[in-house]
């Protein structure tokens, strides 16, 4: 009797030590569900030669191997999942009014359009002490002195809507022309009168969104504002469109007060072509106080 007393008594214990270990080790895992998990910033959003933003959301991640201060691992089970990687664009803004922009990186270069102040266009590169960009589908050049222009960063949003927008940065510059050609006819079927270049804001809408990922909008701002889901202004999103009237349509009513579209870029900013030319420039506050609707088509 004693002898299985003992074996028994030896497997409480055992049995004890187990039980209290894992309480411990319970007692050791984070409080929070962010105390552990790994995350970074991946930079290859970045056009060429362009050094990442070293404050806000470009501050380089923390030595996080996602385990605790002993170097052990932390249990699957209790990781956060990782965020998808940060990436940004990288714009040329305009610090200056009039800011021409060259065919070459000089300025004996022919000048093939100019910014108004705070417009941005695309960033390729540094040749020479001149940004390169591309501006009506063609190479371009902007001199990089000090208060001509500089360097500002972009959050992206998915591939789909990045691939809208870089059609749309390409086509910067290029004249606005009210009635232009569709590029199709609403379904998909192209239009053989098509003139590459010419753009009204619908217009420009439409190509932008079937080059760059196959989204078929319809023909004009009345039509186009029926599709899509709506967008509360308070969550607008890079990618969505942005719906306004216009002096000539302020009093009207329904879909009939829709004038003009274009496209939300994030930080106030909008890629669109309105009385001039195709163009990336801030929201201003008469546009604000003409807004009516945003549609996210993606």
């Amino acid at each position: 009797m004693i002898k299985k007393l003992s074996k028994l008594t030896m497997v409480m214990i055992l049995m004890g030590v187990f039980v209290v270990g894992a309480a411990v080790a319970c007692q050791s895992l984070p409080e929070k569900n962010d105390e552990y998990g790994s995350w970074g910033v991946d930079w290859d959003g970045y056009r060429p030669n362009v050094k990442p933003p070293q404050n806000g959301d470009g501050e380089q991640p923390p030595n996080d191997d996602g385990g605790n201060s002993d170097g052990d691992s932390v249990p699957p089970d209790i990781t956060k999942p990782v965020d998808k990687p940060v990436t940004y664009t990288a714009m040329i803004r305009s610090d200056t009014s009039n800011l021409n922009i060259r065919s070459a990186p000089s300025t004996s270069g022919r000048v093939v359009g100019s910014m108004d102040k705070n417009d941005m266009v695309r960033y390729e590169g540094l040749q020479n002490g001149w940004y390169k960009t591309v501006y009506k589908q063609q190479t371009a050049y902007i001199y990089a002195g000090n208060n001509y222009a500089s360097i500002v960063y972009m959050k992206q949003g998915s591939e789909e809507i990045e691939r809208i927008i870089a059609v749309g940065e390409e086509l910067l510059g290029y004249p606005y022309v009210w009635g232009s050609q569709r590029y199709h006819w609403g379904n998909g079927v192209l239009n053989p009168n098509f003139v590459q270049g010419e753009y009204d804001c619908s217009a420009l809408m439409q190509y932008i969104f079937y080059k760059g990922a196959g989204v078929l909008m319809e023909l004009n701002t009345r039509t186009q504002v029926l599709q899509g889901k709506t967008v509360e202004k308070s969550d607008l999103k890079r990618g969505d469109v942005m719906f306004f009237t216009n002096d000539s349509r302020y009093d009207k009513t329904g879909v009939e007060r829709v004038g003009h579209v274009a496209l939300y870029l994030g930080d106030n900013y909008i890629l669109h072509t309105a009385s001039d030319h195709a163009v990336i420039e801030p929201i201003s506050d008469k546009r604000h106080s003409y807004f009516i609707v945003a549609k996210r088509f993606v």
